[in-house]
């Protein structure tokens, strides 16, 4: 995307980021008697009706399952805040984006006046005794619920963060900006998204946060001061050469993915099976001695054994707005249309039979293609739970203009209900609940989820470097082991069970309603959920690992953790990414990072280079970019790919 294109929704985002910022907390402080410093008056009047006060105690319980999780209340109300306008934001500008793509009818871009509005109103005539806001704001709600039907993360209106709604005047300036001229071609564009994720946080903000501390203080500091949108440039390079070159070896260099604009490939392949063993070097040339330049050597290359797509995970550990995953999406559409062609095809391990044998023609393969590729293929984690809206709705866009492209009918689009995009965070920080929560468990899941919760305490400041499963496996086997049927499975069979059981007593919970407490209960098990869903990513093993990790110093309180857990990539977390990346790997599975180039020269990564890199995961290639490349960043940038050791 063009820079004045990016400038013009950077300006956009601000401003409405600010209005909304600024409507919400009028709100809570003239309606609610909610302080911006955390004050809460225990009785906020008579002005309040009935619907109001049943939404005042639901705003009340959401600032106190902020506050739980350590933070002061002013700092409870500012997060709220903040978590409402970005939701606000994102679910209009995803309207706008659904209208640029016609999958909803006119909404948004004339505000009260859309033809969409103008034909709901005309078939449900009992608006007509509501006010045309009233009228509009249902209307709109109806249309998240619509959608919320397959991207929950983001249009779910029961998340705390859809509680308030923009009054008339705010409401019309937010749409105002959101349908300036200049904004008109971004709409279509599927990184406009990411683009308002990442702008959503200011310059400013970011420059103060570094003025106060040099290290970020917390998982929110830490995630805004790694923001960083990777050039569309980097991703194709990366991808390129990891899934890219994944298939074009399996496939024997027969497949359309040896055109990729960056694939790392020699004319002249000449490819090897498992046991066969390159020929000598041949000598080339006229008579007489032998010389250097007449010696040749074929680029002899092992092929890769087949595998059906499905059994192909790709996972993001620090996925943002999920650019890499974008792109990836496009090199799988080829993948899986050359496969089902296969006239050997491999059978999948996830469905026991070959993608012909499921998908008997080509139609039917289209019209699944889209949510295989976010079922099977697609993962990514991060800290911010922004992203996972984000990186889950750009993913559903994209899924929605393959339909478009495969030609498959409306009608015959299966919805896409399910990304692999999680939050890793602290689980919810409530005891009394947990306490109360594990009281209704069987003794050796109650310890188990006791142990999660202890473990899960640095979520949100070291994402997937927590090595959550690691301690999951020696938990289970301490509690677990001596229980029946669960000693006689393999630590993953255990796990999923022990999961399954967590996941149903969690919804339980969250059902009871007594003493008033069925939103905080929904909270807790909400969270708790998220945090399920994060150790289960990081118990599966990946073919390629995708990253721009975030670089720099470990969040001031994991620093005495990082010295004991990561011992050779302390001192940085960008080195500890890179580690962490291949212990997810299976065997030959390639990882593509973009990160600061000081690792391959300072001799403090000394330890990184031969241990971690040489030793186990040597470069297939390198690209050495220098400064510049990731916007604002001050880094010089090298972006590699490695392959890890059978």
């Amino acid at each position: 995307m063009e820079k004045e294109a990016r400038n013009s929704i950077q300006r956009a985002t601000q401003s409405v980021r600010v209005l909304l910022e600024t409507e919400f907390a009028e709100q809570m402080e003239g309606l609610f008697d909610i302080g911006l410093d955390g004050t809460i008056a225990e009785d906020p009047g008579g002005h309040l009706d009935g619907s109001q006060r049943v939404l005042r105690a639901k705003l009340v319980a959401a600032i106190e399952h902020e506050k739980a999780g350590g933070i002061t209340a002013a700092e409870a109300v500012g997060s709220y805040l903040r978590e409402a306008a970005f939701t606000a934001l994102n679910r209009f500008g995803a309207l706008k984006m659904l209208e640029a793509r016609d999958l909803v009818q006119e909404c948004i871009s004339k505000g009260y006046q859309s033809s969409g509005f103008r034909e709901f109103s005309g078939l449900a005539p009992g608006l007509l005794g509501l006010s045309a806001d009233r009228s509009y704001r249902l209307y709109i709600e109806s249309l998240f619920d619509e959608i919320g039907c397959e991207v929950r993360v983001l249009f779910d209106r029961r998340d705390p963060a859809s509680l308030l709604w923009p009054r008339r005047q705010a409401l019309h300036e937010v749409l105002r900006i959101l349908n300036d001229p200049e904004l008109a071609a971004v709409w279509d564009e599927d990184e406009t998204i990411g683009w308002t994720f990442q702008y959503f946080n200011s310059d400013e903000e970011r420059r103060q946060m570094r003025a106060e501390s040099s290290a970020p203080r917390n998982g929110r500091e830490l995630a805004v001061r790694n923001q960083f949108f990777t050039p569309r440039y980097v991703v194709q390079f990366l991808t390129d050469n990891t899934l890219g070159r994944i298939w074009y070896e399996m496939r024997q260099g027969n497949t359309q993915l040896r055109d990729l604009e960056y694939l790392a490939c020699r004319s002249g392949e000449v490819f090897l099976g498992e046991e066969e063993e390159a020929p000598a070097a041949v000598c080339v040339g006229g008579d007489g001695p032998i010389q250097k330049e007449s010696i040749k050597r074929p680029n002899y290359v092992r092929f890769r054994a087949k595998r059906d797509p499905r059994d192909m995970r790709v996972l993001d550990p620090a996925c943002g707005s999920g650019h890499f995953l974008l792109y990836a999406f496009d090199l799988f559409e080829t993948i899986y249309e050359e496969a089902w062609t296969d006239d050997s095809p491999p059978t999948s391990v996830a469905s026991g039979r070959t993608l012909r044998a499921d998908y008997p023609d080509v139609e039917s393969l289209r019209s699944a293609l889209p949510g295989l590729i976010l079922r099977y293929n697609l993962n990514g984690i991060d800290i911010d739970p922004r992203c996972a809206q984000i990186a889950s709705l750009g993913l559903w866009l994209r899924a929605q203009r393959a339909f478009s492209d495969l030609c498959v009918e409306r009608a015959a689009r299966p919805p896409i209900t399910k990304t692999n995009i999680v939050v890793a965070e602290s689980m919810p920080g409530e005891s009394e609940l947990r306490r109360e929560f594990v009281a209704s468990l069987s003794e050796p899941l109650g310890r188990l989820v006791d142990c999660v919760f202890e473990r899960m305490e640095l979520g949100g400041e070291t994402g997937t470097l927590l090595r959550i499963e690691a301690d999951i496996r020696e938990t289970m086997r301490d509690v677990l082991g001596e229980h029946g049927e669960l000693f006689q499975a393999s630590d993953q069979e255990r796990w999923q069970r022990a999961e399954e059981e967590m996941l149903t007593a969690l919804q339980e919970y969250s059902e009871r309603a007594a003493n008033g407490r069925a939103l905080q209960r929904k909270l807790f098990a909400e969270d708790a959920t998220r945090g399920l869903g994060f150790i289960d990513l990081c118990s599966k093993r990946y073919q390629l690992v995708l990253m721009n990790p975030p670089f720099g110093a470990f969040a001031e309180g994991v620093r005495t953790w990082a010295r004991a857990r990561w011992p050779i990539t302390k001192n940085d977390m960008y080195a500890a990414f890179v580690e962490r990346g291949i212990e997810l790997l299976e065997p030959k599975g390639r990882l593509g990072a973009i990160t600061s180039r000081t690792g391959f020269f300072l001799s403090s990564f000394k330890r990184w280079r031969e241990d971690v890199i040489l030793k186990r995961a040597p470069p297939m290639v390198v690209a050495d970019l220098g400064h510049g490349v990731m916007d604002d960043a001050m880094v010089e940038a090298a972006a590699y790919c490695l392959e890890l050791a059978e």
